[in-house]
């Protein structure tokens, strides 16, 4: 299916949907509070429906695109050459620490139509490299947009959530309906901003354990915790958390997964 007005046929294999309505990419990049000196990253800048918003706001913006044709053609396509790098690459294999080494000085967001496909790569990717950042604003699945703002004891709260919220101030912003892409989806979307927390701000705990305990936890969400922690930890260590090991994950606070995990390994270094 070939766009009439671009010439361009949307790939599957990269979850190609592309906005077509001006006034959302205006309110999406309305969304970002960009200090100057500042630089935007955008994901995916496809035909550019963002970008030309987004080189309103910031004095910099730097896209990475992974189709090639769409790269060469929107490097091209708009005003502000000098304010505009497009890297053609794919996200997921880019040092973005190396990448904006060289604009350490700047305030730096994010901004992006996430393909589908690889939402959570790319987020969880985001999340690595968050003291880079100072927000995000991102549209994704209304669906997953839901879950990474969602709140302890919902059904769609789980991995996302936790990591997302351990990092930043999440705020779920609107919904954006399948008739503004094309192609058009089989579901709408939902635009959420993440402001990152300073990384003096972040609890001091060990990231690896805790998100290792998150992940097995929500592995099995219907168990208790004691069921599945019991397959990290021995019932020794177990018995001497304080907190009723009888919940469930999706109880759970960030703020008390933190906790968890910080028993955890106290009790483990006492044992």
């Amino acid at each position: 299916m070939k766009n009439s007005k671009t010439g361009h046929i949307p790939r599957k294999r990269w979850s190609q949907n592309f906005l077509t309505d001006l006034n959302i990419a205006r309110k999406i990049a309305g969304s970002l509070e960009v200090p100057s000196p500042s630089l935007i990253l955008e994901i995916g800048p496809g035909r550019g429906m963002l970008t030309r918003f987004l080189l309103d706001r910031a004095e910099l913006v730097i896209g990475i695109e992974i189709d090639p044709d769409l790269a060469l053609n929107l490097a091209g396509k708009l005003d502000r050459q000098d304010r505009l790098h497009i890297i053609q690459n794919d996200v997921l294999d880019l040092d973005l620490r190396e990448i904006l080494k060289p604009y350490s000085k700047r305030n730096i967001s994010v901004a992006g139509n996430l393909p589908y496909h690889i939402t959570s790569p790319i987020l969880f990717k985001i999340l690595e490299h968050a003291n880079l950042f100072n927000e995000a604003v991102l549209m994704t699945q209304k669906e997953v947009a839901h879950r990474i703002a969602a709140s302890p004891g919902s059904r769609v709260y789980g991995i996302l959530s936790v990591f997302c919220q351990f990092y930043s101030m999440v705020d779920y912003l609107f919904t954006v309906p399948a008739h503004l892409f094309f192609p058009k989806p089989k579901v709408d979307s939902g635009v959420i901003r993440l402001r990152f927390f300073p990384e003096d701000e972040l609890p001091k705990t060990n990231t690896t354990i805790l998100k290792e305990i998150v992940r097995k936890t929500f592995s099995q969400r219907r168990k208790m915790l004691r069921n599945t922690l019991s397959q990290l930890y021995p019932e020794a260590i177990l018995d001497h958390v304080n907190l009723d090991l009888t919940r469930r994950p999706e109880e759970l606070s960030v703020e008390e997964f933190v906790n968890l995990s910080d028993q955890l390994q106290k009790i483990q270094k006492c044992m």
